[in-house]
């Protein structure tokens, strides 16, 4: 067999026996790298004479062209039958169902939010909303709140600097005002109907601990109209607290207390009649008579019409009615305690 014959099957079965490409790249040497039968046979033609180099040559380079055709084709077969490979690994059975997206839940504050506003909106009440950004007049002295009232203090409340007067809502009672002012806009010059609202949101006080929050929720109350008693608020109260907690067994108490913006003033308690909390009094909510400045400041003849307020932590409620110890349990976004609200 011509030597150039031989070379080029050899290589052709060299090239045929590498299994992936690095042993592709070492048989490649045997025949083109710098001492490759190839090569020799090239090195070789500096001995020949003019015409048998010339002869000679044309020979070696077409069995040079075969030999890089043959491990062009090895190339790009181990190439394929790589990319077979790794896409067999990699297959997807597009007949299988989509695993979807996981479902979240409605966070426990946010539950006791839409409980609390279904029970109230059950009885005649609307929701009314307002900024978290308010002014002193609105968030203080409309609410007959004192210049010189801890409130106001720095050490209480959040003040925006660079802005004299203005600061992060203490509680939604400023929304209370809105409304009255707005109830009493529309229906100026005539007899104003009752004005129904309850008002939940985020308030902001210097306050940290396992019960307090800088940040959390409140819900405030309010009824105006011309026959509006204590015994009125009382009966409101006392219902609320009852379905909210699902419970007939609930003993309630309105202790005298003192609040700038009502007259009389009360602490409300509640026990539970059974259960862990069996016989045990918490404090859950305050509320009062609507002082008659607040009346004024809000648009409303205080000699023509009465009101009531109530205010109660919404976070609390929540805590009561889940049995959690820890408040700031709400704002840590640990998905192992909020998983528990999913279903």
């Amino acid at each position: 067999m011509n030597p150039l014959d031989q070379i080029l099957s050899d290589a052709q079965a060299a090239f045929a026996a590498a299994l992936d490409i690095p042993a592709l790249e070492q048989a490649k040497a045997l025949f083109l790298g710098k001492s490759g039968s190839l090569t020799e046979q090239l090195k070789g033609l500096g001995k020949l004479d003019a015409e048998a180099r010339r002869t000679a040559g044309a020979e070696i380079n077409r069995c040079k062209s075969a030999v890089e055709a043959a491990l062009e084709a090895r190339r790009e077969a181990l190439r394929a039958a790589q990319l077979a490979a790794q896409l067999q690994a990699e297959a997807l059975d597009v007949t299988l169902p989509g695993r979807g997206a996981g479902l979240g839940g409605l966070h426990p504050v946010t539950r006791t939010l839409e409980r609390v506003d279904e029970l109230f909106r059950s009885i005649g009440f609307e929701v009314a909303d307002g900024p978290e950004i308010e002014g002193d007049w609105h968030n203080f002295t409309a609410l007959n709140t004192p210049a010189n009232h801890p409130a106001r203090s720095m050490h209480d409340t959040f003040y925006l600097q660079d802005a004299p007067g203005v600061l992060l809502r203490t509680h939604t009672s400023p929304v209370q005002i809105r409304a009255m002012q707005a109830h009493a806009a529309r229906y100026a010059g005539g007899d104003m109907p009752e004005l129904r609202i309850i008002a939940p949101g985020r308030v902001y006080r210097v306050d940290s601990d396992a019960t307090h929050s800088p940040m959390f929720h409140q819900l405030e109350g309010l009824w105006i109209g011309e026959h509006i008693s204590f015994a009125g608020l009382k009966g409101v109260i006392i219902d609320f607290l009852k379905r909210f907690f699902e419970t007939e067994e609930l003993q309630v108490r309105f202790r005298p207390s003192f609040f700038p913006f009502t007259e009389p003033s009360a602490e409300i308690d509640f026990a539970f009649m059974s259960g862990p909390n069996k016989g045990r009094w918490l404090e859950i909510a305050g509320c009062g008579m609507v002082h008659p400045n607040v009346l004024s400041n809000g648009g409303v003849d205080p000699a023509h019409y009465t009101g009531f307020a109530f205010g109660m932590g919404l976070d609390r409620l929540t805590m009561l009615r889940y049995g959690i110890n820890d408040l700031r349990l709400f704002f840590e976004n640990d998905l192992r305690f909020l998983t528990q609200f999913k279903d």
